[in-house]
């Protein structure tokens, strides 16, 4: 069965020229990209995403770096959606990711590590409404 999922391009990795080179890797990996819009978050947009790590001592380092500069949110559709896009990005270390991954080839450092992705379906449903409110995503093929 076909699955939706949240990802974002982030920051460094548009900064750096890698947009087209991932989002060619996702669309070769089998993904359909339903929804794509380029934008530069706001902090209380980012800190709103983010709210579950609102305790963590990262989290205002992380909502500073993801409302730094543009990036790409949007929603995918394949088989497996979810993990199926969580192999193809790589651990969130790129030191640690394997091989041939988004992360290990475009990611700098665990804090600019190139792209998001949802990890479960109750996040990917959140996600998506989250960037994504009141627009119609039909599946069309």
């Amino acid at each position: 069965m076909s699955e939706r999922t949240f990802s974002i391009i982030k920051p460094d990795a548009l900064a750096a020229g890698h947009a087209g080179a991932i989002l060619s890797r996702i669309e070769k990996a089998g993904f359909r990209i339903v929804a794509l819009r380029m934008r530069r978050l706001t902090r209380p947009e980012a800190e709103g995403f983010y709210h579950v790590h609102r305790e963590r001592p990262f989290f205002g380092g992380l909502c500073d770096y993801m409302s730094s500069g543009p990036c790409i949110t949007m929603v995918l559709e394949r088989e497996n959606g979810i993990a199926g896009l969580r192999e193809l990005m790589g651990a969130t270390d790129p030191a640690s990711a394997a091989e041939g991954t988004i992360r290990k080839d475009f990611a700098r450092s665990i804090e600019a590590n190139a792209i998001h992705g949802s990890d479960a379906p109750e996040t990917a449903a959140f996600e998506i409404g989250y960037f994504f409110p009141g627009v119609e995503l039909s599946s069309v093929r």
